[in-house]
């Protein structure tokens, strides 16, 4: 695998020819849309289009509970986009171009603005302070380097004993959003977070108030990596559309911002890191979920991480995970097949420095032929992207959204959460890896990623396994399972058309890093009666560790703390309903997926409300602290 090409330098306006393209960035920044009366035309009969094949059988249909078309033609467009790219109808949409969301929303929405935060959202003062000196501080998916998201002492500056007294100090509505998914970076007294809407909040941790906010051209699920530049801080941080941004931490100001990858379906989900002077930002895709759309060629996306120039975006190298895609013929139904693809890289990559090595996590290929880099450990040279060593873990996982008719229905057994760079008392160097097989691996970085011990802790699958991330403190490693059931529902009219099981599923399971052993095991428990539909045990959100303290989170809506050393639970508060939120935004919890909670400085922080798998939607950040 050889290292890509510099591109040029990107300057911070965005040039396109392509006038879908530019409709869907004004939409995603709330926007009136400005172009020719040819390519707005030719916009409005695609939207026309795209109406009558994928949403009039429902809005057309005169059920009392969907809305109707004259009902969505009032709403702002940018709106209209928001629900198809990360809300409520984010299930029909999925199989949509970026191009035909836009159009579809223009079609339907007016040209006005979303609205804004009103000003009593905003702090008196709104003077981001970042001292210079160290301060305690969660930045970016984890506190370290190593990805271990594990927050010591002296960053928690909270107590096992403290945990049990943990009170909701405040609560933030994202308007307009059904899911909460950014993990927050919070640096002294400072809090940065992104939104299903896009946008990017500067806040006061301790009261929840805003400093500055910025639209991104698409949802921010990334962590936000905060970069000391010696004059200024830049924030880092990625979308799901593939653009990638630079932001002044002070002031919210766009630096600079790069599409690290042109492909129709790249998202950047995971975080970005960060050594010297490179950011290296993971890229993947949602292409194998939009390969069920019955005349979709499949499949041309291949995963890869861009090395970018923290100073100016400038492209150093790109690492991809797979060779170009070819044509290899046709399939049954008359679409082109190509390959091979995939192995797209969800998480935030992890920084050997010691080694000069950067290992990242990839999934599994979207069709054939299988390459040795999908569901792997990859390492790859810092400084140059050239591959060192890979290590797969799974082999012959070849899955797509029409499987079952291409013959591709691998078990769909990524590794999706970042590699842990630990040490263990013995002073033995691992990095332990969780996937959605349900194993966590253990490997040898100094004999190539070579296995040392692996460990089943769930049953794995489509849903299932360890998705977003484990926690370890060197003598133990912390994982949580999803092993999320679905079934089909026959409902016509509803979006999710499927029903999670509220019974099974979930599972904490900590094991000892020296050799794999089992410490203990909490299993999940099932949804109370009257919990909401969607109400799910599964646990796939990251796991978070403070000394003694393990902390959990559940598409239940829970948020749970556990004893380190037996798994005993300590606290737990259900965010499944409705808050009060500082910026008078009206906001409700829901299931818990994704980033897990961030703890430092006394208080916890957590998002809560994912709808994605047919979960519980919500809307909201959570601050608690002991205080």
């Amino acid at each position: 695998m050889k290292a890509g090409t510099a591109l040029p330098r990107r300057a911070a306006v965005i040039l396109s020819t392509a006038p879908a393209l530019a409709l869907a960035l004004a939409l995603a920044n709330g926007l009136p849309v400005a172009a020719s009366a040819a390519a707005a035309t030719a916009a409005s009969s695609s939207g026309a289009t795209v109406y009558q094949q994928h949403c009039a059988s429902c809005h057309d249909s005169g059920q009392e509970r969907i809305p109707p078309r004259s009902a969505l033609q009032q709403l702002p467009a940018a709106r209209i986009l928001r629900t198809l790219d990360a809300g409520e109808m984010i299930a029909i949409a999925l199989t949509l171009s970026a191009d035909e969301r836009a159009a579809v929303a223009n079609y339907l929405g007016t040209k006005a603005a979303l609205l804004q935060a009103p000003a009593a959202a905003y702090c008196s003062d709104r003077t981001v302070h970042l001292p210079a000196g160290a301060v305690a501080a969660w930045n970016g998916w984890s506190p370290a380097a190593d990805n271990a998201r594990f927050q010591p002492a002296a960053g928690a500056r909270l107590t096992r004993g403290q945990v049990r007294r943990l009170r909701l100090k405040w609560a933030f509505g994202f308007a307009g959003d059904s899911m909460a998914f950014a993990p927050p970076t919070v640096i002294g007294d400072e809090l940065f977070v992104g939104s299903a809407g896009g946008v990017v909040h500067a806040m006061r941790a301790s009261s929840g108030c805003l400093q500055w906010t910025f639209q991104a051209q698409g949802p921010v699920r990334s962590s936000i990596l905060l970069v000391d530049r010696g004059n200024g801080h830049e924030l880092l941080f990625g979308d799901l559309t593939g653009w990638f941004y630079a932001l002044r931490a002070e002031s919210g100001q766009l630096l600079w911002k790069v599409r690290v990858d042109a492909h129709d379906s790249a998202r950047l989900t995971g975080g970005p890191a960060v050594y010297g002077d490179a950011v290296f930002v993971p890229v993947a895709s949602w292409e194998e979920t939009r390969s069920s759309a019955s005349d979709y060629d499949c499949c041309t996306f291949r995963g890869s991480v861009v090395a970018l120039r923290v100073s100016d975006g400038r492209q150093l190298w790109r690492a991809w995970m797979t060779d170009v895609p070819v044509a290899r013929g046709r399939s049954a139904r008359g679409t082109v097949v190509y390959g091979p693809s995939g192995a797209g890289v969800w998480a935030r990559p992890t920084v050997d420095a010691s080694r000069g090595l950067l290992y990242v996590g990839t999934g599994d290929n979207y069709s054939a032929p299988m390459t040795t880099t999908s569901d792997a450990v990859v390492a790859l040279d810092l400084h140059t992207g050239r591959q060192v060593w890979s290590r797969q873990l799974s082999a012959g996982d070849i899955f797509n959204g029409l499987c079952r008719a291409s013959n591709n229905c691998g078990p769909d057994a990524d590794i999706g959460d970042s590699p842990i760079l630990i040490r263990t008392p013995a002073g033995r160097e691992l990095l332990l890896v969780g996937q959605k097989s349900g194993i966590v691996w253990a490997l040898d970085p100094a004999q190539r990623g070579s296995i040392l011990w692996h460990a089943r802790v769930g049953q794995g699958g489509l849903n299932g396994g360890v998705q977003w991330g484990m926690a370890s403190d060197g003598a133990r490693v912390f994982a949580t399972t999803s092993d999320l059931i679905r079934t089909s529902q026959t409902d016509p009219f509803n979006p999710s058309r499927a029903q999670v099981d509220r019974s099974n599923g979930g599972g904490l399971t900590a094991l000892r890093t020296s050799d794999g052993t089992l410490l203990w095991h909490v299993a999940a428990s099932p949804c109370a009666p009257q919990a909401p539909v969607g109400c799910s045990p599964s646990q796939p959100g990251a796991v978070t560790e403070i000394p003694g303290v393990v902390f959990t989170t559940s598409n239940d809506g829970h948020l749970r703390a556990h004893a380190a050393d037996t798994g005993e639970l300590l606290w737990q508060f259900d965010t499944m309903r409705p808050f009060r939120t500082v910026n008078a935004v009206p906001g409700r919890g829901g299931s818990m997926d994704g980033p897990g909670a961030v703890v430092v400085n006394g208080m916890v922080f957590v998002c809560s409300g994912y709808n994605r798998n047919s979960n519980v939607p919500g809307n909201v950040l959570l601050a608690f602290s002991a205080q």
